[in-house]
């Protein structure tokens, strides 16, 4: 994410429209940031390992060719419908803390980049990002079905927190976490590794049963990424990837009827201070 964030960042010092703030030239950096946005993230992905970026197709959609410039091969149908599926399900969701932040930086008048930019350094940060990356850490540590039961019991006596599950708007269940099931219950199966969704149900029904916790959009995604053979610090990413329509939606938005964003404060301190000078102190 920081890759990224730094990445983003860059794209506006060699966009010779990035200072330019009329309507047309915003919506043309829109879909610039998007289109480059895959390749920034499969390209880090390869160079980090000793491979070399790979181009995309022009006549692959948006998942299949994230899906080809990562590992250099042509998805397979069920993969790239799973990855489409995962897409835009993440696009966009009203106003969580990254794009709220995107608006914040956008609504100064700053540059569609900076707004971008700022959106991916809130979404880094584990409160809104990286859910997904974690439940894949739960359920490798937990390791098979047979150690669910006792794993996610001891946690929630412990009242640690089970990641992937609750939602601050979806209080009766997240719509969106059924799609990835499915997704994730073929793709197990295709890969000879049902485990990791028979795991994710049971650790479901557990949670769900005890806490009133449904699962949400993050929780089942664990898997479906990790059966397409995806690195597990990229999910967060990947997030940004498919998110960063919703934000550049929201920041043309914001500029077509812009004012700026500056909430007040209520100061609740002690008051009536008396000044001391620094050598008193």
């Amino acid at each position: 994410m920081a890759a990224l964030r730094t990445a983003v960042s860059m794209l506006g010092l060699f966009d010779e429209e990035a200072e330019v703030m009329e309507p047309e030239a915003n919506y043309r950096k829109a879909i610039k940031i998007q289109a480059k946005i895959s390749t920034l993230v499969t390209a880090f992905g390869r160079i980090r390992n000793g491979q070399e970026p790979v181009a995309p197709k022009t006549d692959l959609s948006f998942a299949a060719n994230f899906l080809y410039m990562l590992s250099g091969e042509l998805p397979e149908a069920i993969e790239e419908e799973a990855f489409n599926k995962a897409l835009v399900l993440h696009a966009d969701h009203e106003l969580n803390a990254s794009t709220f932040t995107a608006r914040v930086a956008v609504a100064t008048l700053s540059d569609v980049y900076s707004g971008v930019t700022a959106a991916i350094g809130a979404l880094k940060g584990p409160l809104h990002g990286g859910a997904n990356e974690q439940v894949m850490k739960m359920l490798t540590e937990i390791g098979s079905v047979d150690n669910v039961e006792k794993v996610i019991t001891e946690k929630l006596a412990n009242k640690e927190k089970i990641m992937g599950f609750g939602h601050r708007v979806y209080r009766k269940g997240d719509p969106r976490a059924k799609h990835l099931r499915d997704m994730s219950q073929k793709l197990t199966k295709i890969r000879g590794e049902e485990k990791w969704y028979e795991m994710s149900v049971k650790i479901d029904e557990i949670v769900t049963g005890q806490k009133n916790l449904p699962p949400n959009v993050d929780f089942y995604s664990a898997s479906v990424y990790h059966s397409l053979n995806i690195e597990h610090d990229l999910f967060t990413p990947i997030f940004a990837v498919s998110r960063t329509s919703g934000w550049l939606a929201h920041i043309l938005e914001q500029y077509s009827d812009n004012r700026l964003i500056r909430p007040r404060a209520d100061y609740i301190g002690p008051g009536m201070q008396t000044y001391v000078p620094v050598e008193e102190r």
